[in-house]
Parts: structure tokens; C-alpha cells; sequence
């Protein structure tokens, strides 16, 4: 599948990417990036992922959220209200610009996530902020992101 971007001058200007942050009894849902991911392997994030060409319609963010969900920790979002936190602009290790999106939401009670991806996603945690701060595998833009949840 091609991957949804921004065009400028023929030649793609940035990449559109989305997170969600899942919460339950207080403790958020992350995912342990896989090793061979080119941006931040190994490292915690939220789960998510690039908007798709294909994608493109209406609340393409919130869609993107629930596929990302659904494809890398096995969990459906449908009916799942989500809360907008913030927006940044970063350019990934090997070079490439993206936007990114990032929602939090609660995850529904019956729902058990699990690494559906295994070469996206090494494994789950399920972390408060003072446990995320403590975790070397914490990135401060992560950090940064759970402080506004």
C-alpha cells in the first residue's frame, strides 16, 4: 500500500502519521517498537501509524487510528470516542518529514491487546506516567505526550 503525503514541487513533503494512547484504570497502553523499525526501534510509543493513500475520506485521522489499533495490537475501536492531544513535526532518523497526530482513548473493558505485528510491535506495557519517566526505553517525546493526557 502506498503511504499517505503531503506533496510540494513533485516531491513528497512530509508524511501524515497518527498515535492513540489507550488508557485503562489508569495506566496508558504502549507499545515496545520492533528492532528492525526504521524510526525509534526498541523504543516505547504509542500504537500508530502512517495515513494510507487509500485512506483518504472522511475523519481519515480517526480511521487511521482505529486500522493502526487494530492492526498492530489486535483491538477494535469502532464506536470509540477519541480525545485530540497534540500535534508535532519531526523528521524520522532516515531523513523523513512527518506530522504527527496524536489522539488518546479509552480502551474498551473486553478488549485484550496483543503484539498482532510482530515486527512493528516487540511487546506491550502498561505504564503510568511516573513508570514511563522511570523507563530508559522512554523517549522524551513520549514523555511529553503522556504529561498532556
Amino acid at each position: 500500500m502506498m503511504n499517505a503525503c503531503v506533496t510540494g514541487g513533485g516531491r513528497p513533503a512530509f508524511v501524515v502519521n497518527v498515535e492513540v494512547f489507550l488508557e485503562r484504570d489508569g495506566r496508558w497502553l504502549l507499545i515496545r517498537r520492533g528492532e528492525r523499525e526504521a524510526h525509534a526501534p526498541g523504543m516505547l510509543s504509542g500504537v500508530g501509524g502512517k495515513v494510507e493513500a487509500d485512506g483518504i475520506g472522511d475523519a481519515v485521522l480517526e480511521e487511521t487510528a482505529r486500522r493502526e489499533v487494530a492492526e498492530e495490537v489486535g483491538v477494535d475501536l469502532t464506536g470509540v470516542a477519541f480525545s485530540y492531544v497534540e500535534s508535532a513535526f519531526f523528521v524520522t532518523d532516515d531523513g523523513d518529514p512527518v506530522i504527527n497526530v496524536v489522539f488518546s482513548g479509552r480502551l474498551p473493558s473486553g478488549a485484550r491487546p496483543f503484539a498482532a505485528s510482530g515486527e512493528e510491535v516487540a511487546g506491550l506495557a502498561w505504564l503510568t506516567l511516573a513508570e514511563a519517566e522511570a523507563d530508559p526505553n522512554c523517549p522524551p517525546w513520549i514523555l511529553r505526550t503522556m504529561r498532556k493526557l
